[in-house]
């Protein structure tokens, strides 16, 4: 108990203090400089544990211990950093549902399959599947969750499909498999559990593991979210 508390008391010190002479400084009295008449002699004394009413805490330590703090701090700082949803002020349902969702792919918990049906910028009515958690990977969500730009999917997203052009497009993502010709119709496979995820509407359920979540979005013209929790295959 008394280690944890000198410990404490020691990143107390790190955090109170920029460098360690200031560290000395503070357990130097007038009445030190008054007798020694030398600043240097009385942080050595201070230093060496002769002086000082505080912790006696050599320099090495306190750098080591401030390195530490900044260290911590820095990591922190980038945690925060890493969810572009945080401190936004989500206007909409979808967007809301995307923040939920963020922390979990990004670290691999969950991988989320979103189906977009909306016009793009042309007016063309677009479709497609789009792998959540690798998007966030390769792209910046800070836009998105500010309301700067709409979600849309690609021709280079899992699936995707042109309904005015009638060009379709599908492609593999470092999460899933992409299973275009079934019977059952589309299907996907996560590379990781090796579990198929089950897109269609009419199917009883999306999968082991899966979720499926229709969203009511003004903004687009049909959002449905897919949940895969993932899990290694043992």
């Amino acid at each position: 108990m008394a280690d944890e508390e000198a410990t404490a008391g020691s990143d107390n010190i790190v955090t109170e203090f920029n460098t360690y002479e200031d560290f000395l400084d503070s357990q130097i009295t007038s009445l030190d400089l008054y007798y020694l008449e030398d600043e240097e002699l009385a942080r050595q004394l201070v230093e060496l544990g002769y002086r000082g009413s505080g912790e006696v805490l050599k320099r090495e330590e306190f750098e080591a211990r401030k390195a530490a703090a900044e260290a911590s701090r820095l990591s922190k700082r980038s945690q925060q950093k890493t969810l572009a949803s945080s401190g936004k002020d989500l206007k909409n349902a979808f967007l809301r549902a995307l923040a939920q969702r963020e922390e979990a792919n990004r670290s691999g918990k969950m991988t989320t399959i979103i189906f977009i049906r909306d016009k793009n910028s042309r007016g063309q009515e677009i479709s497609g599947y789009i792998d959540y958690a690798h998007r966030l990977k390769t792209e910046d969500f800070e836009p998105y969750f500010s309301g700067r730009k709409r979600l849309l999917p690609r021709p280079s997203d899992l699936s995707f499909y042109n309904w005015e052009t009638q060009s379709s497009t599908s492609n593999p993502t470092p999460n899933y498999q992409v299973i275009a010709e079934n019977a059952s119709g589309l299907l996907f496979k996560n590379k990781r559990d090796r579990k198929i995820l089950n897109v269609d509407p009419k199917a009883s359920t999306p999968g082991d593991n899966s979720t499926r979540t229709v969203l009511e979005c003004p903004q687009y013209t049909q959002v449905v979210i897919y949940d895969h929790i993932t899990r290694r295959k043992t």
